[in-house]
């Protein structure tokens, strides 16, 4: 008689046995030498595709393509020399109703020449004599219409905006001239505009805090004349900053003991169209009953407010990016300008 087999006892993985993790694989030098040579290939293709088809891509494409090469460094093969995208364009885009000239420059082929008639003689004298009037013009209205030289100035330079970073130079830098525990002198400047969205003498007000040498530490630009400067202030980045506390231990630094052993905690002087809050201060009005120490604080903060006033100056005058109060630029652009004249000031001051 035949026994039924005994069934096979169930086998139970042991607790203790931990599973491996599959190992990396691990780099050799042969697999990078691989990929950088995929990497070198792919970027020298992008920049053989960018210079054989700059003039066929839209310039918003061209622009965000350069600024992607940018941050990579230069392929190992080297392109032949070629004459600028300005000189390629005004000599191939010889149709009146090539729209082209739109998208590159913002008005058409007959009033670019129109235009060009008209500066020509101005622009023979003042260029050297290997740039033609039609490469100088056509560069400057692209420069004008896309913004492409701000953008790169406040990406590559912005960081010079330093008030969250440096504090303690701020405060050092407003000791030495009487301001103790002070991090920063905050008023507006004004700049015209040209446009029917403001008006006919319409302008746009810049909210800006300077150290005590000058250097801009935060900017916001753009707010329409029309509005109250305590309206802008209160949406500013500045503000909420100092305000949110939850987030920010802005102006919440050591104190500045006196020798009568008062302190004093780190605060900002601002125009007199700011409000009057713990860490801002503003002048006493004419309305206030003047002491000697009112007329003391007054004077000290007078000081303050020229640093702003002069900085504000030094942009206007440090390049031509605008002509009669920016008259030549319109709304839409004149915030990128203005940021990036702060920040090119800061740069060379």
């Amino acid at each position: 008689m035949a026994t039924p087999a005994t069934p096979p006892k169930p086998t139970t993985p042991n607790p203790t046995t931990k599973k491996r993790k599959p190992r990396k694989p691990k780099l050799t030098t042969a697999t990078a030498q691989h990929v950088i040579s995929i990497l070198n290939t792919a970027s020298s293709a992008a920049y053989s595709f960018l210079s054989r088809n700059d003039l066929y891509l839209l310039p918003s494409q061209s622009l965000q393509l350069e600024s992607l090469l940018s941050s990579l460094p230069p392929p190992s093969s080297q392109f032949p020399l070629q004459p600028s995208l300005f000189h390629r364009f005004v000599s191939s885009a010889t149709l009146d109703f090539d729209q082209r000239w739109v998208q590159f420059f913002r008005l058409s082929r007959p009033n670019f020449y129109r235009l060009l008639s008209l500066l020509s003689p101005s622009l023979v004298f003042s260029l050297p004599s290997t740039i033609h009037p039609e490469t100088a013009l056509a560069s400057a209205l692209f420069r004008l219409a896309h913004g492409a030289f701000c953008k790169a100035v406040n990406d590559k330079l912005g960081d010079l905006f330093e008030f969250r970073r440096d504090l303690e130079r701020i405060v050092v830098g407003f000791g030495w001239i009487s301001l103790p525990n002070c991090c920063g002198a905050l008023g507006f400047g004004r700049f015209g505009v040209d446009g029917e969205v403001f008006g006919r003498n319409g302008s746009i007000l810049v909210q800006a805090l300077v150290d005590s040498e000058g250097r801009f530490l935060d900017i916001s630009a753009g707010w329409p004349s029309s509005m109250e400067p305590v309206a802008i202030f209160r949406q500013t980045r500045l503000y909420l900053g100092v305000e949110d506390s939850r987030e920010s231990e802005l102006l919440k630094g050591p104190t500045y003991m006196l020798s009568d052993g008062c302190s004093i905690p780190q605060y900002v002087m601002g125009d007199s169209c700011f409000p009057l809050l713990p860490w801002l201060l503003t002048p006493y009005s004419e309305q206030d009953s003047f002491g000697s120490a009112e007329r003391e604080f007054n004077v000290a903060h007078s000081r303050a407010m020229k640093l702003v006033s002069t900085a504000f100056g030094r942009v206007r005058r440090g390049g031509n990016f605008w002509q009669g109060g920016g008259k030549r630029i319109v709304w839409s652009f004149l915030p990128f300008v203005i940021v990036m004249g702060c920040v090119l000031h800061n740069f060379l001051d």
